[in-house]
């Protein structure tokens, strides 16, 4: 516990973590130099029908877009959330009784955290729809992601979620026009508003709710919905992105059905080394290899995506379920 320093009240959340990541990267080498290289980065677009899909080359995430994430893999290694285990280096924030903030040292965005539990649990989203809505609305100002044990988490065997600077996925300027011309309304009550996203390349369900009880009842009715039509899956494949705006929580989860592409295990030229998470649904694809970054095309973005994704009959009975168990 003499890794964490606690959260000032008299400061914004926003001021609190942005000192705590500047202050980490003087001290902490390793992670000085990788955020660093972030002014580096080389991205690209892909335009599509009223919205875009960016392409990073990021070689630092080599590590976890080829993470082992068998149980004997898991099971022969430290883990590297637990704050025993962490380099002396690395310090972190308490945020209530259950969670440290900690500054990711492989980042993607400009201000990258990982936000464990301080408990060695395995990653779950329906336990802590909860914790992920109030880390939202204390970080006001950013955005979490949840990746699930085979959506790409890099430790399913630690609880965790991840935050970034918000806008920097473009689903989080994309959301407010696409909902206008591009959703299906599957709920809006005078507590929630649950939306369809069925051409979005992938698809996607977004809540939003200014209470975070009625936004915790919409979600787990959510997930409880989607469980039922994976009951082969210990958690039904998902990742989620969460914000708090203007008052308002608002959610955006994506379904599964498929871990990595077959662009993954492919040999030779055919190989894109990509393994989607939430950063990648959220719009921003993460090749850690250049030759893939240049190879990539939207033919291959559009396929990737549907691997990964439900189809459209399984999505339109999750939808038709969502209706019917509405808030």
């Amino acid at each position: 516990m003499d890794k964490l320093e606690h959260l000032l009240e008299e400061k914004s959340s926003v001021q609190i973590v942005s000192d705590f990541l500047n202050q980490q990267l003087k001290d902490w080498p390793l992670a000085g130099g990788n955020y660093k290289g972030l002014e580096h980065l080389e991205e690209k677009e892909f335009q599509f029908d009223g919205f875009t899909i960016k392409v990073q080359f990021n070689p630092e995430r080599i590590r976890s877009s080829t993470a082992k994430v068998d149980a004997k893999s898991i099971q022969e290694r430290a883990c590297f959330l637990c704050l025993e285990n962490l380099p002396a280096e690395q310090k972190g924030i308490a945020q209530g009784d259950d969670f440290v903030i900690l500054v990711n040292p492989f980042p993607i965005i400009p201000q990258h955290f990982t936000i464990p539990k301080k408990a060695h649990v395995d990653q779950a989203f329906a336990e802590n729809i909860s914790g992920m809505l109030s880390l939202a609305k204390s970080l006001e100002g950013y955005t979490l992601f949840y990746n699930g044990p085979k959506c790409g988490a890099s430790a399913p065997d630690h609880m965790h979620f991840q935050a970034g600077n918000k806008n920097f996925m473009p689903v989080d300027s994309e959301y407010a026009v696409l909902k206008k011309s591009q959703s299906e309304l599957l709920s809006d009550s005078s507590k929630v508003e649950m939306r369809a996203f069925s051409n979005y390349l992938r698809k996607m369900i977004s809540i939003e709710s200014e209470n975070q009880e009625d936004m915790l009842r919409a979600v787990s009715i959510f997930y409880s919905c989607f469980a039922k039509m994976q009951p082969e899956e210990k958690e039904p494949m998902l990742n989620a992105i969460c914000s708090f705006v203007e008052g308002k929580y608002i959610m955006h989860l994506f379904p599964r059905k498929l871990h990595r592409p077959s662009q993954y295990f492919a040999k030779g030229d055919d190989q894109l080394l990509i393994s989607p998470a939430s950063v990648d649904f959220g719009g921003v694809f993460i090749t850690p290899r250049r030759e893939d970054f240049e190879k990539i095309t939207s033919d291959d973005i559009v396929d990737i995506f549907k691997q990964v994704s439900v189809d459209d009959e399984f999505f339109r009975k999750l939808c038709a379920s969502l209706k019917e168990n509405r808030i």
